[in-house]
């Protein structure tokens, strides 16, 4: 069920922004949509979603109305300090969305179309599950607006997805681009790499497999321990094996090669496109550090440098709605030098790069360390951005320490 919610202060049971918040109405805004429902609990997952016996009186079939509860009360919200604008993105994320019949997800983005607006050309994306994904679900998908699917395919490998307690069938992957093809939705898949017991070839496989599939958008991740879930209790016994740190560095190298050598060029550390309008803008929203409003439970939101989250468990979100009130748990406003190391970690993982006149004096010296390392791109460097080279990006996180020490 997640991870526990950061702390922070209280947040008001209006969700009343800040008086002095000085919201700018220039900087994008995205919408994000949690579903917090999934079938099964994968062995590595750490997200706040629920399965059937988890719920304690929560309800699937009531969700997308509670949603739009919290949409209606954010509207005031944002009016009354001047914040109110289109959606450039919306992207419903999970969970399995798709779990839910087309219909509440069309009803929740109605919700976001009728309050907000959505901008020329927004970018409506929903994840799903290979098993869920027909013909069927997809034209209504497209038929309400969305206008991009993110599969998780996570491997080709029957093995490793048992590994990972995924229990799509892999043929599945398949069909499920396929009919997001027929619907003419653009499709993302989703990988994932180092799994216990699974060798370079078997990641080859999937890579192989998901390029033959020619999707528009590729996203790889390496598996992370997170702790309290399965695979974190199975390894501390000693069932399986901890990731293995250089195995995992050859595979994204293998990934890096396999997908620009197939047309698709990387845009952020774990993320590929064939062309920059496949590019998830969603994500980049993020990465960016633009506004957005997060709706569920345990959704995370930031509007002008102020975060908050939601409550996670889906009967207290509901609740709280039903009583006229903000679902949010709490909320925190960074100082000047956590944002400022945000923005860094952030924005030094996408290809366009971190403008070095940006850094903070004392750390501009650090960048010609980095150049003569092989970690960052001289030529970019010359023109004034920090953009990470192929070693760079496998060892973003010294990048990081190097430029905010």
């Amino acid at each position: 069920m997640g991870s526990a919610l950061p702390l922070g202060d209280p947040a008001p049971s209006d969700g009343a922004l800040p008086d002095d918040l000085a919201a700018d109405p220039g900087t994008p805004f995205s919408v994000y949509l949690h579903v917090p429902f999934c079938r099964v609990r994968c062995g590595y997952c750490d997200f706040n979603t629920y399965t059937a016996t988890e719920l304690r009186g929560a309800r699937q079939d009531t969700y997308a109305d509670e949603v739009r509860r919290e949409i209606d009360l954010s509207v005031g919200v944002l009016s009354a300090r001047g914040a109110l604008r289109p959606a450039s993105t919306v992207f419903f994320g999970g969970g399995t969305p798709t779990l839910l019949p087309p219909g509440d997800l069309a009803r929740m983005l109605d919700g976001v179309r009728s309050s907000f607006g959505l901008t020329p050309q927004a970018e409506i994306t929903v994840e799903a599950n290979p098993d869920t994904l027909d013909q069927a679900v997809a034209d209504r998908l497209a038929e309400a607006g969305v206008t991009r699917v993110s599969i998780g395919m996570q491997s080709a490998v029957a093995h490793v997805l048992a590994a990972l307690d995924r229990t799509h069938d892999p043929a599945n992957v398949a069909a499920a681009v396929h009919a997001a093809r027929e619907a003419g939705l653009a499709v993302s898949l989703d990988l994932i790499y180092g799994a216990p017991g699974e060798s370079e070839a078997d990641w080859q496989q999937s890579l192989d497999t998901a390029i033959a599939l020619s999707p528009d958008h590729v996203s790889a991740y390496a598996l992370i321990i997170e702790e309290g879930t399965k695979l974190a209790r199975q390894i501390r016994r000693g069932e399986v094996a901890e990731p293995d740190d250089d195995l995992q560095a050859a595979m994204y190298e293998a990934a890096d090669t396999a997908l620009a050598g197939a047309g698709y060029t990387w845009y952020e550390v774990s993320n590929w496109a064939r062309r920059p309008d496949d590019r998830s803008r969603h994500n980049l929203a993020y990465w960016r550090g633009d506004d957005w409003w997060g709706y569920g439970p345990g959704a995370h939101s930031h509007i002008a440098g102020l975060r908050w989250w939601n409550v996670k468990h889906p009967a207290a979100y509901a609740q709280r709605l039903a009583a006229g009130q903000s679902p949010a748990a709490g909320r925190e406003r960074p100082d000047e030098e956590s944002r400022e190391l945000e923005s860094v970690l952030l924005r030094t993982r996408i290809a366009e790069g971190f403008p070095i006149d940006e850094l903070a004096a004392p750390s501009r010296p650090a960048v010609a360390g980095l150049i003569a390392d092989g970690l960052v791109d001289g030529a970019a460097a010359v023109r004034g951005r920090i953009v990470l080279t192929l070693r760079g990006r496998l060892l973003a996180d010294a990048v990081v320490r190097a430029l905010t020490s």
